[in-house]
Formats: structure tokens, sequence, C-alpha cells
């Protein structure tokens, strides 16, 4: 099978370049007499492309880098997409990647992965100092109200596993990766549709609160559910922009 007809058989162009490439050595590996290789046309060969980062079937990696998205509320996913394809979020693999896709498309990659109903390995053992980790206990569970920083669980639930539609856990993640995103938001390389709450929180932010709140959600074993929750009855604390059911 050529490349050519590769490319024209699959449905998408981003993990198709992945499949045609790695198929193609394979054929010639093979040589003449082998069997022609079909690639089966489904959402999950089709996001292979998407788990060279993000870990086997969107679980995540090692790296700390890269978030798991398996299992995420499909509202977030879809605006996370949305974010990359149109510059609000800073990642020029990403954007490459999803800029020739349409929205409807957007919404099956998340659909996709927001099904998946996956384990989540042991989280790794947390180097910080019991100070540190008791502090960002205090602001995961009851914020700083002096500072006007809200809990985290007032908007992300009690279990720390997302709401729906669109808002994502905070447990399971690399703390590098929290850190990382907490820094985006306080620079400006990170953006949501306005109003931006998260970015609100985290420039109130110390250096200190952003490790502090990284290192605790790392070190923590997830519920026996991990599904997000069900929409909140009550109106979040405050104003956001990508989360309906934000305080007006």
């Amino acid at each position: 099978m050529s490349l050519i007809h590769l490319l024209r058989s699959c449905g998408r162009v981003v993990p198709c370049l992945l499949a045609a490439v790695l198929c193609a050595g394979t054929v010639q590996a093979a040589g003449p007499a082998a069997a022609p290789h079909t690639v089966p046309d489904t959402m999950a060969q089709r996001m292979q492309a998407c788990t060279l980062c993000h870990g086997k079937e969107g679980r995540a990696t090692n790296s700390g880098y890269f978030p798991r998205i398996a299992g995420k509320p499909a509202g977030y996913l879809y605006h996370q997409l949305l974010h990359f394809r149109e510059g609000r979020r800073q990642n020029a693999g990403m954007t490459a990647l999803l800029d020739p896709l349409s929205d409807a498309y957007l919404r099956d990659i998340a659909a996709h992965f927001a099904s998946l109903d996956l384990s989540y390995p042991p989280p790794q053992p947390s180097t910080a100092a019991p100070a540190e980790l008791a502090r960002g206990q205090a602001l995961v569970l009851h914020g700083d109200a002096q500072r006007k920083l809200p809990a985290c669980v007032a908007c992300h639930g009690q279990a720390l596993t997302g709401v729906q539609p669109a808002i994502p856990g905070l447990l399971g993640l690399p703390r590098d990766y929290l850190i990382g995103q907490l820094g985006a938001w306080q620079t400006g390389l990170r953006h949501a549709h306005a109003p931006d709450c998260m970015a609100q929180i985290a420039q109130a932010m110390s250096p200190a609160d952003v490790s502090a709140v990284a290192s605790w959600l790392a070190s923590q074993v997830l519920p026996a559910n991990t599904h997000p929750a069900p929409p909140a009855s009550r109106p979040l604390p405050l104003r956001c922009g990508s989360a309906p059911g934000a305080a007006k």
C-alpha cells in the first residue's frame, strides 16, 4: 500500500500522517509478498498522534509536563482545543496539529477522551517540606479570604475530580505541569474566555503559594470515584467565561 493511498484513505489529517509513516515502513520491511496492512478508521486509531505526548490512551506520562486528558469533562477538553487553535494557549505543536480541524471535529476529539474510564497511577512521593504541603492543603481546601482567593474545591469539586460540563479535575497531574500552568496564567501566556477567572486567581498567588498548591495536589491519592461531579447546584465564587454556572 502506498503512502499516497494511506493519506487518501484516512479520515483526518493529523493522526493519518503518523499512521502513514509507520505503516509505510512496515510494508517496505515485509516485502512484496506481505499481506496488505489496513488501519481501522476509528477515533482511537486517529488519536494515536495525541498519545505520543499525552501517554497511552491519554493517561499522561512521567515526563511531568504533559497532562492527563483521559476522563476529563468533554466541555473542558473542547475549550482547551479551541484555546490552542486560536492562540489563547501557547504551544506551537498543538496549534499546528489543530489548525486544520473544524469545531465539530474538536468536539469529537473531546468526546473521545472524555469517554475513557481508565485507572490512575499512584502519585509520586513528594519532596516538599511538611509546612509547604500544609500550606498547599489549606489553600486548596479553604482558600485565603483576606486575599480573596477561593478554595480550589469551590470550583473543581469537593473531591477535586472536576465538575461537569467544563471544569477539570486537579488530581493525577504532575507537579511540574501544575506549576507551569499557574505560571502561564500569571505571565499572560495562557488565557481563557473572558472573564478569565483562573488568571485572576493565579495572579493573586505568590510563587510560594503556587509551589505549595502544586506539591499538595500532585501528592494526593485519587478517590475511588474519579469521575467529574455533576453540575454544581450553587454558583461558582467568581465569574468564569469558560464555566457555566459561575457567579454573575
